[in-house]
């Protein structure tokens, strides 16, 4: 079983940055793909970043490619998302999540429970 913990969501303003890490515990056979997904009030949750397990190839929603940026610190069995010049828009609970395997899935088997991030305009 993989265990998932968000942190470093808060509330900033337009043009501000933030930075989630996502700490990965329990029994693990090789390195998990990880991925970003947020939820924001009245939405659906929506795909954000994901990493493989090597941390090579990664994988951006349209809404966040240029300001946001997924990487993973496997020594740390922590994954990390930069989030740059936020927007209003960007206002959401933002989850972690893993499976099992190197290739970034479209299916995720493990989820934390999330973090607030809050961009006032």
């Amino acid at each position: 079983q993989v265990q998932l913990v968000e942190s470093g969501g808060g509330l900033v303003q337009a043009g501000d940055s933030l930075r989630l890490s996502c700490a990965r515990s329990g029994r693990t056979f090789s390195s998990s793909a990880m991925g970003w997904f947020r939820q924001a009030p009245g939405k659906e949750r929506e795909f954000v970043a994901a990493i493989s397990g090597s941390g090579i190839t990664t994988q951006y929603a349209d809404s966040v490619r240029g300001r946001f940026t997924i990487s993973r610190d496997n020594g740390k069995n922590t994954v990390y998302l930069q989030m740059n010049r936020l927007k209003p828009e960007d206002t959401a609970v933002y989850y972690c999540a893993a499976k099992l395997g190197l290739a970034i899935p479209a299916v995720y088997d493990y989820w934390g429970q999330g973090t607030q991030v809050t961009v006032s305009s």
